[in-house]
């Protein structure tokens, strides 16, 4: 086994010891090399894992005997994950892991999917869980991730047919995923670029992407509906790109008022401190997401716009207009590489367009008014008489692009 890959198993001995030694086996027998990390916080046997709980304690700037002593579930659970993130990070940084597996119920779950989170992009990370199909919680697992999660529908509890049936399936996924797909991703050489993208601006995207990928760039995209957002957000700290076309900020006004389509508090911010230069334009940020079930009075007599069934866009307000535009310049005037602000004036997106119910350009110029107020000079604001998803804009677009990266 002098090619083996390495996968870090995590578990918890104290509750699921039979069917974690049952997943080394199968590692094991299948060519593949097990580091299991135990992150037991009540386990009374000797723990017999590579990585002790002794050693997630300690990682995590703790002692197992305090742990063990500690009736504050909340805090001890931290510390443990605290630990066991540090040494999963360390392990892939020293190259010594190829892929991160875990096994568990609601609990380890969630703390082992909070560890695999940590990796970068690309590394492999499979959760066999009994409880991934429960409602709210597959996606507290998966978060920004990109976790696969293996549901084993039955109680993982001894060694029946069925169970070591699905550890099976799981090992052999994850020895397919470390021996036949690198999982390094690498931005070198590479002119790579992060987008956001969105229903309402989609044609924009697309001319854009389809025409740097002709001028030889890499065009990754982000659906900007709160999570892709946070992904694009922690991708980009982590060096995957070399310039950013944000069509879609509205997370930033999401996050502000606490709406659907959260994109998290970094929302704006990682490409300035990486230094990486940005074009930013204003699909969907006039409008806002609020969940019907938590409709104020007043948000019944708002302008909207029903995308579907099961979403609909209602107007800003110019109050809250002027306070998204001085989070965008709070958040931009800190970037260290050059920003263009690109602004379609008849309307940010399909949604807004004339004969549409929230089309409101005059309104709009309010953001813009705002947001030239409180920009650092150096930040440019381009305004484009057309449409975001006129081919006009998007032209424009590619153009600054192509000068900006």
């Amino acid at each position: 086994m002098t090619n083996s890959k390495t996968v870090l198993i995590i578990s918890t001995l104290d509750t699921k010891r039979e069917e974690t030694r049952y997943l080394k086996y199968k590692f094991k027998e299948i060519g593949v090399l097990p580091l299991l990390m135990d992150l037991s916080m009540r386990g009374k046997e000797a723990s017999h894992a590579e990585l002790t709980p002794s050693h997630v304690a300690s990682a995590g700037g703790s002692t197992i005997e305090e742990i063990n002593k500690s009736k504050e579930r909340s805090t001890i659970t931290n510390i443990i994950i605290e630990g066991a993130t540090k040494i999963a990070r360390d392990l892939y940084d020293a190259g010594k892991i190829d892929g991160i597996m875990a096994i568990g119920g609601s609990t380890g779950s969630l703390m082992a999917t909070d560890v695999m989170r940590a990796l970068p992009f690309g590394i492999p990370k499979l959760m066999i869980s009994s409880t991934a199909a429960l409602p709210g919680l597959s996606t507290k697992y998966i978060g920004t991730g990109d976790i696969l999660l293996f549901h084993s529908v039955i109680e993982i509890s001894g060694l029946s047919d069925m169970l070591t049936n699905v550890m099976d399936r799981a090992c052999y996924a994850m020895k397919g995923m470390t021996k036949y797909v690198s999982n390094t991703l690498s931005t070198n050489n590479k002119k790579t670029i992060a987008m956001t993208m969105l229903g309402p601006c989609e044609q924009c995207a697309n001319s854009v992407r389809k025409a740097l990928e002709k001028e030889g760039y890499q065009v990754t995209g982000f659906s900007a509906a709160g999570v892709g957002d946070r992904a694009m957000e922690n991708m980009i700290a982590e060096g995957f790109f070399q310039g950013v076309i944000d069509l879609a900020p509205g997370g930033v006004g999401e996050h502000y008022f606490g709406f659907m389509r959260d994109g998290g508090p970094d929302r704006l911010e990682s490409a300035g401190k990486k230094g990486i230069p940005q074009i930013i334009s204003t699909c969907s940020v006039n409008h806002m997401t609020p969940s019907r079930s938590k409709y104020k009075k007043e948000f019944h007599k708002r302008r909207k716009y029903d995308l579907d069934k099961f979403r609909t866009w209602l107007r800003l307000s110019t109050d809250e207009l002027k306070e998204v535009a001085n989070e965008f310049a709070r958040k931009l005037n800190n970037s260290k590489a050059p920003v263009k602000v690109m602004v379609p004036m008849q309307g940010w997106s399909s949604v807004d367009a004339k004969g549409n119910p929230t089309y409101d350009p005059e309104e709009d110029r309010v953001f813009v008014e705002t947001l030239r107020a409180k920009l650092d000079p150096r930040i440019q604001i381009i305004e484009i008489n057309a449409n975001m998803e006129d081919s006009a804009f998007s032209q424009q677009v590619i153009k600054s692009a192509l000068e900006l990266f």
